[in-house]
C-alpha cells in the first residue's frame, strides 16, 4: 500500500438503474427491479473506490466476502447512491459497512470485505490453476 487506509474513509458508486440492471425472470406481472447480484456489483464498487487511493502501481483488490440484506426493490429509471465505508482495517484485508438508498428508502445495508493483492502474484496462482489438468 502507497498509504495506509484509514478507518472512517468513505466512498459511493451511484447508478441509474437500467433494464440491463433488472431481475431476468421479469415479466408483465413481476415488475423489473434493480437485481441483487447488480446491487452487490455496484457496492463492491463503493468499496474498491475508497481504497483505490491507496494502492500502490501493481496492486488491486478482489473480494472475499459479502453479506447483503436486499431491503426494498428499485426500478428501472431511479437512482441508486451505494456507499462503503472503511470499518476494519487488518494488513490487506479492509472490511466495511455498506449502505444504498434510492430516494425514497434504504435499499440494502451489509458487510464486505476486500483483500488487497500484488496483481502479479495473482497472475500467477490463476495460470498454474489454468495449467491443471481439468476434471471429468
Amino acid at each position: 500500500m502507497a498509504k495506509p487506509i484509514k478507518i472512517g474513509t468513505t466512498a459511493e458508486e451511484q447508478v441509474v438503474v437500467g433494464r440491463e440492471h433488472t431481475i431476468d425472470f421479469a415479466d408483465e406481472q413481476m415488475p423489473a427491479v434493480l437485481a441483487t447480484p447488480w446491487l452487490i456489483w455496484f457496492l463492491e464498487h463503493a468499496a474498491r473506490k475508497a481504497v483505490l487511493p491507496s494502492l500502490e502501481l501493481g496492486e488491486s483488490t478482489v473480494g472475499t466476502f459479502v453479506e447483503i440484506q436486499h431491503l426494498a426493490p428499485t426500478p428501472v429509471g431511479q437512482s441508486v447512491v451505494c456507499q462503503a465505508k472503511v470499518v476494519q482495517v487488518d494488513g490487506p484485508s479492509v472490511s466495511f459497512q455498506l449502505e444504498a438508498h434510492d430516494a425514497h428508502e434504504t435499499v440494502a445495508r451489509g458487510f464486505h470485505r476486500l483483500r488487497i493483492i500484488r496483481v502479479d502474484r495473482f497472475a500467477r496462482r490463476v495460470q498454474a490453476k489454468s495449467r491443471l489438468e481439468k476434471p471429468s
